[in-house]
Parts: structure tokens; sequence; C-alpha cells
């Protein structure tokens, strides 16, 4: 799995003029499933990124997690993180999972985030989302599992 992580100081993600969630100081955190992903992949993508230390402590220093300052994640499922530009200008998605395991992996994602005790809102699998977000520091990590 693919993720775009981003510390941000508040974040929303609406579809079709519809607010469906909102978050606080936390993370926005754009996911792929890539072909060949499995359960294992989501977990452990999940497990990294919630002990994640980007955070400041008291002394300004990246040394906290989301789990540390008790803040809330923004899942957003991004089929184009999977996007290969090596030929053309057309970007290709074909790496991507298909729908049905990308949604599926996506949820997983979620999931294994709430269980390790997250507070997490999601936007809507394969929906036009519009995600507003003001990037903390500005903090964004590229990370795979």
């Amino acid at each position: 799995m693919r993720a775009l992580v981003q510390r941000v100081s508040r974040a929303s993600v609406e579809v079709d003029g519809e607010m469906l969630a909102e978050i606080g100081g936390g993370l926005v955190i754009l996911v792929c499933a890539m072909q060949g992903d499995s359960d294992a992949n989501a977990r452990a993508l999940a497990a990294k990124i919630g002990k994640l230390r980007i955070f400041r402590d008291d002394t300004g220093r990246m040394n906290r997690s989301l789990a540390d300052t008790g803040g809330a994640a923004l899942v957003v499922s991004q089929f184009t993180l999977a996007a290969d530009t090596s030929r053309g200008n057309r970007p290709g998605f074909s790496a991507a999972a298909a729908p049905q395991e990308g949604e599926r992996l996506y949820q997983l994602f979620a999931d294994s985030l709430r269980a390790a005790g997250h507070p997490v809102s999601t936007g809507r699998f394969g929906a036009d989302m519009a995600v507003s977000l003001v990037n903390d520091g500005p903090v964004t990590i590229w990370m795979e599992a």
C-alpha cells in the first residue's frame, strides 16, 4: 500500500457539497491499495503511521506520534498514488488494486488505525471528493508497506 501523510492543523472532506468529515490537529492520510497488496500490508502501514513521530514535542522537535498527541486521522482513498508517469504525458493507473479489493483494503487500513485507538474519519471510496487542509509545517511524507 502507498500513503501520502500530511501533518495538519485542520482538514475536511466534502462530496457534492456535503461535509463528510472534518478534523482538527492530526494527519490527512491519502491511501492507495496496489495490486498484490494484502491485509498484512494494510495493517503494517496503519501501525507504522500511527507510531510515526512527526509531531512537535515541548522543545519543538518532531518527536511525538499521533498516539502521543491524541490527534485524529482523516483517511482518504487516492488511487492516483499508483500513477505511472514513466511513459508519455498521461499517467497510467494499472498498478492500483482493482476497485473492490482497493476499497476492502482501504477500509481495513482505516479500521486498523481505529483499533489502535486513533480517532479516524474517512472520505467516500471512489467518490469525487473535495479535500481541504492546512498543512502544518509543512510536513508531508510518502510511505509504502
